[in-house]
């Protein structure tokens, strides 16, 4: 995902995003899920060969709406760390909805963060109330449960545009 200045408005830009019910007949659980198994790659997105978790988010872009929402660049596994930006909440607010994380439904992108105040970091899609699909290092795409770890670490939470 691409670095964005974070002193512009927070206001979603949805100019990228398509302003019409997406193409797709899937719905974004049912996308991921078919991405369940492949094998972990960092910055990759090509489901039954290898992914990461901002892969896995933009494999399931690319079926609904049948294109990338924007290039993603290269990125190191410390980028978060590195430029201390918030570039992945950043990244998800220019093309999906934001949405309160208390209503988040089967089907949003949950946006977490690794530790305390640091920057966000990893991405998944909730598949049902209590559980949740992603790319975790040192692992392939799995269902795993949404427990309370990863919800104390819930950063924010987005729902794809005419879903």
């Amino acid at each position: 995902m691409m670095a964005h200045d974070l002193t512009t408005s927070r206001v979603h830009d949805l100019t990228n995003a398509p302003s019409h019910h997406a193409p797709s007949h899937h719905s974004p659980v049912e996308i991921a899920r078919t991405w369940i198994g492949t094998p972990y790659h960092h910055q990759a997105s090509a489901r039954g060969i290898g992914t990461d978790c901002i892969g896995l988010i933009r494999g399931i872009y690319r079926q609904l709406y049948g294109r990338e929402a924007e290039a993603a660049p290269a990125y190191s596994r410390d980028w978060a760390e590195a430029s201390g930006e918030e570039t992945l909440l950043a990244a998800a607010r220019r093309h999906l909805v934001e949405i309160a994380p208390d209503t988040a439904a089967p089907g949003d992108v949950l946006v977490f963060r690794y530790r305390g105040r640091t920057a966000a970091k990893h991405a998944a899609i909730l598949a049902t109330p209590t559980t949740m699909i992603h790319a975790l290092e040192g692992a392939p795409v799995s269902e795993v449960t949404l427990s309370p770890w990863w919800r104390r670490h819930l950063a924010g939470a987005f729902r794809f545009p005419g879903t």
